[in-house]
C-alpha cells in the first residue's frame, strides 16, 4: 500500500470520527426534546393527583375544562357534587350529581366511534350515545344519593 493511500484512509477515518462527535454533541445539546419524553415520565400517583385537582381555564378560573372537537365541558355550578367517570366500548363520559340533578361534564368517543346523541342535563338522568362501525353504545346515568351511577336504558 502506498503512503498516499494510507493518508487518504486515515483522513477518511478522522472525518467520520469528527462527524460522529459533532452529531452526538448536537443530540446532547438539544437533549430531551428529541430523545426523551417531554416533561419526564410521570408515576400513576402523579397522574391521579393531577386529574383530581382542577386546572385553571384560559381566563384563570378554576374548573373550566378544555373543549375539543369531541369533548364538551361546562363550568361547575355552586351546587357541584360528586364526579365519576364511566367507560363503554364506544367512549368515556364524566357525570356529576348536584342540586339540579345529574349532568354530563364531558364525553369523548373511542377511536373509530363518534358521538351520535347527547342529553347533558342537568336532569333526572342524562345519556350519551356513541356510534361506530362496530356498533352502538349508550350510556345512561342517574344520581343515587349524591353519586352518579350508570343505569340500564328504559
Amino acid at each position: 500500500m502506498s503512503r498516499r493511500s494510507i493518508l487518504v484512509a486515515a483522513g477518511w477515518v478522522a472525518t467520520v470520527a469528527v462527524a460522529t462527535l459533532i452529531g452526538l454533541g448536537a443530540i446532547r445539546l438539544v437533549g430531551e426534546s428529541i430523545t426523551g419524553t417531554p416533561g419526564g415520565v410521570r408515576s400513576e400517583a402523579d397522574i391521579e393527583r393531577a386529574l383530581a385537582s382542577p386546572e385553571p381555564g384560559p381566563s384563570g378560573t378554576v374548573g373550566a375544562a378544555p373543549a375539543g372537537p369531541s369533548t364538551a365541558s361546562a363550568a361547575p355550578s355552586a351546587s357541584a357534587g360528586v364526579r365519576r367517570s364511566f367507560a363503554t366500548g364506544g367512549g368515556t363520559a364524566v357525570a356529576e350529581c348536584g342540586a339540579d340533578g345529574v349532568r354530563l361534564v364531558s364525553w369523548a368517543p373511542a377511536q373509530g366511534y363518534r358521538v351520535h346523541e347527547v342529553d347533558r342535563g342537568p336532569d333526572d338522568d342524562v345519556e350519551v350515545t356513541f356510534e361506530g362501525s362496530a356498533g352502538r353504545h349508550e350510556l345512561k346515568v342517574r344520581c343515587i344519593g349524591t353519586e352518579p351511577v350508570a343505569v340500564a336504558d328504559d
